[in-house]
């Protein structure tokens, strides 16, 4: 019995790549897919285009490694933001659900990640280093510790916690959230006063 294929060699390619991006399985990428073409051609190149140019124009901002187009980015560069408050998060989805709130005036530090020795990613493959230089050289008096209250999140919360502790204030966020859940998804509600109701890191465990 012969086996036809399913879909055309370049549309089965398509929902291949869409596959993998986070959180879309087989059924949505074929859904995208085929939106896709049904789209007019120059939606598709538009679309295209703005993934190309923000791969290529898009890096880390060399002081809080946030997504910045420049080498350092808005968030560092305005003169409003308290320099001497740092809200540290394990990657920039996390800046973006903060930023949302606006209740936060301080800076940011993204880790790129969080400790998961499993994984092999321990703390030389974090921006955790980084941090400890700018706590230390710009006299920041706070460091809010808004790490995802996972296994790997409290880890990283406490081994941050302990090198920062003899150089400033460490406190950490309060979460409205049950254990294992992820920051980027609550609400800016509940971000908002997680914020408001930040405690010293000693008071946490």
């Amino acid at each position: 019995m012969e086996i036809r294929p399913i879909y055309t060699p370049p549309l089965a390619r398509l929902i291949e790549q869409l596959q993998r991006l986070p959180g879309v399985g087989p059924k949505t990428a074929q859904r995208l897919a085929l939106h896709i073409l049904n789209r007019p051609e120059n939606e598709v190149q538009a679309l295209a285009k703005a993934l190309i140019d923000a791969k290529k124009r898009v890096g880390l901002c060399k002081v809080c490694f946030h997504f910045s187009e420049q080498p350092i980015c808005d968030i560092c560069r305005n003169p409003n933001r308290d320099g001497q408050t740092i809200c540290v998060v394990a990657d920039s989805r996390d800046v973006i659900a903060l930023e949302k709130t606006r209740e936060y005036r301080g800076k940011y530090h993204v880790l790129g990640g969080v400790m998961s020795p499993m994984d092999g990613i321990g703390p030389e493959q974090l921006y955790i280093q980084p941090l400890v230089r700018r706590v230390t050289q710009e006299g920041v008096k706070e460091v809010i510790l808004a790490i995802s209250p996972t296994v790997e999140g409290e880890t990283t919360t406490l081994y941050i916690g302990q090198l920062l502790k003899p150089f400033t204030k460490v406190t950490r966020i309060a979460f409205g959230l049950p254990m294992g859940g992820d920051l980027e998804y609550a609400d800016e509600v509940t971000l908002a006063r997680a914020l408001e109701g930040r405690r010293e890191l000693d008071e946490s465990f």
